[in-house]
């Protein structure tokens, strides 16, 4: 019984440590996105375009939003993506680790 449970909270704190691993890529992802538009880059319009960027931007806006409120901005330069990033593996880290034990 020990050894089944301590094999479920492995398999949950390294799917918790995955899951964070990849909202965190989309994240840079959506980021990267928005960096192109702002240099003018724009991709021709298809469906499979606006459907990824419709994707990230709901997925991402809401996190970032919270920090966006939270730290103003200095001139262009927007920094809580990087403090949303830093916070989201810290707390994540943190989480994990209590989970494996």
């Amino acid at each position: 019984m020990t050894v089944m449970l301590a094999s479920a909270r492995t398999e949950i704190a390294g799917y918790l440590s995955t899951l964070i691993y990849v909202y965190t890529l989309l994240i840079v992802v959506y980021i990267v996105t928005q960096l192109l538009f702002a240099f003018g880059v724009r991709p021709p319009y298809s469906r499979l375009t606006d459907a990824v960027l419709t994707f990230l931007r709901d997925v991402c806006e809401p996190y970032l939003r919270i920090f966006r409120r939270i730290i103003p901005m200095f001139g262009a330069f927007d920094f809580s993506p990087i403090v949303a990033i830093i916070v989201l593996s810290l707390v994540g880290n943190v989480i994990v680790s209590l989970i494996h034990g």
